[in-house]
């Protein structure tokens, strides 16, 4: 078994749609990126490459590549999965948290959990997504970002991991 943990954090500005795990959540303001800016598939894209030591996102799909202008990021997490797939292991579970001052996320929670379960291959059941606040403090707590951390447990598919 080995362990993954990802982060990410996007400035909000006006003009940009805010996606979190693929699901669009209204609000006036959205991610800044190269992307679609999506901050909890970024995070969870991280942890996954990290638990297999395949790298980081910005080595797979770097920023400034034509072919990753405004893509969408569940695209880049389905790619993510083909290099996990391809190196041998199968997702255990997500747990991610989210950090932003508004809108609410309570309500898209469960469509979060449902859009990044279907392209993870996984049930919904083992992706846990938290939502938080920093009341206020920083960039994030003035309503000026949003950040996302997530932990990833993965496991060989066929032989054990060990030394022989």
């Amino acid at each position: 078994m080995r362990v993954g943990f990802g982060y990410d954090i996007h400035r909000l500005t006006a003009g940009r749609k805010l996606i979190l795990g693929g699901v669009e959540i209204p609000d006036i303001l959205g991610e800044e990126g190269y992307s679609d800016g999506d901050t909890l598939t970024h995070a969870i894209i991280d942890a996954l490459l990290g638990a297999a030591n395949l790298g980081d996102i910005g080595l797979h799909f770097p920023p400034g590549n034509k072919h990753y202008l405004n893509i969408s990021s569940l695209t880049l997490l389905k790619k993510t999965m083909d290099l996990i797939d391809t190196a041998g292991y199968e997702i255990m579970n997500i747990d991610c948290t989210v950090i932003i001052e508004k809108p609410k996320l309570a309500p898209y929670m469960q469509n979060i959990k449902l859009k990044l379960a279907e392209v993870i291959k996984i049930t919904a059941e083992n992706i846990s997504v938290k939502a938080k606040t920093k009341e206020g403090i920083g960039e994030t707590g003035s309503g000026k970002a949003v950040e996302a951390y997530a932990v990833i447990l993965i496991c060989r598919k066929h032989e054990p991991n060990r030394i022989k």
